[in-house]
């Protein structure tokens, strides 16, 4: 193509032959739908069925693009809304996306993020440490454990992975609404080693005043409330290996949450197992302890069960079980993903059961 170009005053400053090129870039919409309802009882005749969404996942739709723009680099994007595939609301109306919004660059060294994201521990680390990924009322994980999800004013570096090794980190800068300190409100760190059929991971991510005056730039999972100079700590570690068809979970949490009741110092410890009985059903069960580090003896434990079902690619049916046995003033209940259980009287046994099905476009 023959191409000129001039100052407006009409001098030529150059024409030569000019071969344009396009970077190539996707954008793709995506989104996942979960509803069912679940019925769940305890020891203290609290009982009740409801109809509740993200059961197993979180309901949301996003948009996700990559520009490659030459040397083997890329641009990447997502954006990221959850809502109630009950109701059709947003899960934060105040915010457009309340899951992701990150702008990143990847290449041969890996790729960094900047904004809201999620930490490496729930987005990676989770998927270690059971056949769940810590979700539905049949993990012990996900009924036991606080975890910071997610962190605004985000920074994050993914390393390439080298003969099977590799590490995340990500730290959250505090901005006009967050406050003073030192100017890092949160980091994380995970580093995972998968080979073959053993898949191997573990992190450590602290929050300092999650939740307070972040504009819910962290949020915390198992109920927890932080107060005003609070820190937020927690150790994962998750070990898998599969036989066949079969696989072999452990994992361990330990997390403290200072300013907050003495029942958030705890260990949690966790065996399961999982068989993919066809291509289309997949079974898994779960076992977990979660000890009171307090000396209070506000134990519990809990046996779950999650059994899937493929109607095609992109739909399944599930149901989920779990009982969990609390002890003295303990009081965990059974949390679906994306909503939260009953209350349950303390020292007092909760059961329940739900049934779900699953869309993702």
């Amino acid at each position: 193509m023959k191409r000129c170009i001039t100052l407006a005053s009409g001098v030529v400053l150059s024409c030569a032959s000019i071969t344009p090129v396009f970077a190539q870039s996707t954008v793709t919409l995506y989104g996942v739908l979960d509803n069912g309802f679940v019925y769940q009882s305890s020891s203290g005749n609290n009982s009740a069925i409801r109809a509740v969404p993200g059961g197993l996942f979180s309901t949301r739709y996003g948009f996700k693009g990559r520009e490659d723009i030459g040397g083997g680099l890329q641009v990447n994007f997502q954006l990221e809304q959850a809502f109630s595939g009950q109701t059709g609301v947003a899960t934060n109306s105040a915010d457009a996306f309340n899951r992701l919004a990150y702008v990143g660059l990847s290449g041969g060294f890996g790729e960094v993020r900047f904004g809201l994201q999620n930490s490496p521990q729930y987005d990676v680390l989770q998927a270690a440490m059971d056949p769940s990924w810590v979700k539905s009322i049949a993990s012990p994980m996900n009924n036991f454990n606080g975890l910071i999800i997610r962190a605004s004013n985000g920074i994050s570096y993914y390393t390439p992975t080298f003969d099977g090794l590799n590490a995340k980190f990500m730290v959250a800068l505090r901005d006009s609404a967050t406050g003073g300190g030192n100017g890092i409100g949160f980091y994380n760190v995970v580093v995972q080693y998968i080979n073959g059929p053993l898949n191997v991971a573990a992190g450590y991510e602290r929050g300092d005043e999650p939740g307070v005056g972040a504009g819910g730039s962290y949020t915390l999972t198992g109920g927890a409330a932080a107060g005003p100079g609070a820190v937020f700590s927690v150790f994962n570690a998750g070990a898998s290996y599969a036989i066949g068809a079969n696989r072999i979970w452990l994992a361990y949490h330990t997390e403290n949450l200072t300013n907050t009741p003495k029942y958030m110092q705890h260990d949690v410890y966790q065996i399961s197992d999982s068989y993919q009985l066809s291509p289309f059903a997949f079974l898994s069960l779960m076992y977990g302890y979660v000890h009171d580090r307090t000396g209070a003896g506000n134990n519990a434990q809990q046996l779950g069960v999650l059994f899937e079902y493929a109607l095609s690619k992109s739909t399944e049916l599930y149901t989920a079980a779990g009982f969990i046995q609390n002890r003295n003033q303990a009081k965990y209940t059974l949390s679906g993903t994306a909503y939260s259980g009953l209350p349950v009287t303390p020292g007092t046994d909760t059961r329940g059961i739900g049934v779900g099905l699953v869309h993702k476009f």
